[in-house]
């Protein structure tokens, strides 16, 4: 329990302090309507009418995901207040010597969402967020749901040219670290923590890399959050309920805006959990240094994890959980990480378009090896279609998923929004199968894209780019297994002729213009690509014999 981990003189004066904030703070009338909130409970969605695998799934969680609310359901971000208000003393939060309970950071998202509301921002009003891993950073995320707010992250690698599109597409309010303790600093106006967002209104714009070079947001609405499983233990799915209680103790690195950042520390907080600050952070000191139980990790963080505890171990006996996802783990890497980490590798797959698809335990992968070259099972809320070509219904083929917390659009893409999102499903693009016992299995992809530590990268605006470049008659991008990034992007050029070729401006210009998780990390001058039998560029041919 995360209590082991602190000085029980430290703790006394730690309960003291709340004691006497929460005493400064009370507010009876307040207090009542938080109170009344927390005995509102929602009812458990999406086992209203039964689905199979194909897709016939519940006409009540279709209703949720188009933006109404079911009778009995509550508003998000409402469950994390009311475990936040109810809290006292539990710690939630540990950055460094800085302890922060329940009762705590309630106050501090009550004058957060008070700042909020004082700068005009409230339901349909946007805020864009850049920050970090703090209290305070928690506090803000929350707040700004609290108030009703469209909210998105900003994700650190975006390029300037992008940052200004972003935010101009959606009118958003920029709050960094320094904004927020500003806002944290607020008096608080007595407001009760009770969420103000309409369920039909957009909640959460997840910013991801787009087929164009620009970022497509996916967008959430609040009934698609309040439909989500995290912050209610009666919706955890199977494999949710065999992760929950490792969360003890687990780690937050980059930035809490985050999506799969922040969906696990609200699990972690419904667990009874601590999110422990990583500082600085890096495998696997970060788990040895602040005595972790868990963390999400990338394909290849964990390939490193894994090469450096054969090579240099460390103690990592407090760890019980690394959720690893965003890019293809071939079994064989999955069975190493279980030989060499123990039973601790939880390998998941989602999409930012639709939240977790599938989970494998790893009780499930020591039970029957068979499930190292799946992705697990799908919750029952999950409906799965996989369909053919021509969209019928095939044993293996393209995936369509229908999720109780999905996106709905891509925020002003109308164009990219019907190109995925079609009929109440998401077109994952995905090429899967389903075996005997209902796990899934991933056997390529549709669309052309590099996952660089678990981004998603467009080929296509990677190759225009390059060929663009006087010196370029040609440019083909392709993907790599990477044991650093998962996966990695490799570049061919065909120089024009009588142009002399310099890497370096083509790896500038990939930079500038669409961030560095684009630049190449090779880029091979070829006389020719090859050709397959239709007379095309045959792309797959390009890595055969180099990789």
């Amino acid at each position: 329990m995360p209590a082991e981990h602190h000085n029980d003189g430290r703790r006394a004066a730690e309960h003291q302090h709340a004691d006497r904030r929460a005493a400064e703070h009370h507010n009876d009338g307040r207090r009542a309507a938080e109170h009344q909130h927390a005995d509102h409970r929602a009812t458990e969605p999406g086992h209203h009418g039964g689905h199979d695998r194909a897709g016939r799934g519940s006409a009540d969680r279709d209703r949720a995901g188009s933006g109404t609310v079911a009778a009995g359901d509550e508003r998000w971000p409402q469950p994390v207040l009311r475990l936040l208000t109810t809290g006292g003393d539990r710690p939630v939060f540990e950055d460094g010597d800085r302890i922060v309970g329940a009762a705590e950071l309630a106050d501090l998202v009550r004058r957060t969402a008070s700042g909020l509301r004082a700068a005009g921002i409230g339901p349909g009003r946007a805020v864009a967020l850049r920050i970090g891993v703090t209290p305070e950073a928690l506090a803000g995320v929350l707040a700004a749901f609290t108030v009703g707010a469209r909210v998105s992250g900003i994700r650190p690698e975006l390029t300037p040219a992008q940052l200004d599109r972003l935010l101009a597409s959606d009118d958003a309010l920029l709050v960094d670290d320094t904004r927020l303790a500003a806002l944290a600093r607020t008096p608080d106006d007595g407001s009760p923590l009770v969420a103000a967002g309409r369920p039909a209104d957009i909640a959460r714009i997840t910013w991801t890399s787009g087929s164009t070079g620009n970022p497509k947001g996916c967008a959430q609405t609040y009934a698609a959050m309040g439909a989500a499983w995290a912050a209610y233990p009666e919706r955890w799915p199977a494999a949710i309920a065999d992760l929950a209680p490792r969360l003890g103790r687990y780690l937050v690195f980059g930035s809490l805006s985050s999506q799969v950042m922040l969906e696990y520390g609200i699990l972690t907080l419904a667990a009874g959990g601590t999110l422990v600050a990583a500082r600085p952070p890096g495998f696997p000191g970060m788990i040895t240094r602040h005595r972790a139980t868990a963390s999400v990790i990338t394909v290849g963080k964990l390939h490193q994890l894994v090469r450096d505890q054969r090579t240099d171990p460390v103690d990592l006996s407090s760890l019980r959980a690394l959720v690893v996802s965003g890019s293809p783990l071939t079994a064989s890497r999955l069975a190493e990480a279980l030989d060499v980490l123990g039973p601790v590798v939880f390998h998941g797959y989602g999409q930012t378009e639709t939240g977790m698809i599938a989970m494998v335990t790893p009780t499930e992968l020591l039970a029957d090896p068979g499930r190292l070259a799946s992705v697990g099972r799908a919750p029952d809320v999950v409906d799965l279609s996989i369909r053919d070509a021509t969209g019928r219904p095939a044993a293996e083929g393209e995936l369509f998923v229908r999720t109780p917390a999905q996106a709905s659009a891509y925020w002003a893409d109308p164009a990219e929004t019907a190109e995925v999102f079609t009929d109440g499903w998401v077109r994952t693009r995905d090429l899967a199968r389903l075996d005997a016992d209902g796990y899934l299995h991933l056997s390529g992809r549709v669309r052309d894209v590099i996952i660089v530590n678990a981004n998603l990268v467009y080929a296509g605006p990677i190759e225009r780019v390059l060929a663009a470049d006087p010196a370029v008659a040609e440019a083909y991008v392709v993907s790599r297994p990477d044991d650093v990034t998962g996966e990695a992007v490799h570049a061919y050029v065909v120089p024009a002729t009588g142009c002399p070729l310099d890497v370096g401006r083509l790896r500038d210009r990939v930079a500038a213009t669409l961030g560095a998780a684009a630049v190449p990390t090779t880029v091979e001058v070829i006389d020719r690509v090859p050709v397959g039998p239709s007379g095309k560029p045959d792309k797959r041919a390009l890595g055969v014999g180099t990789g």
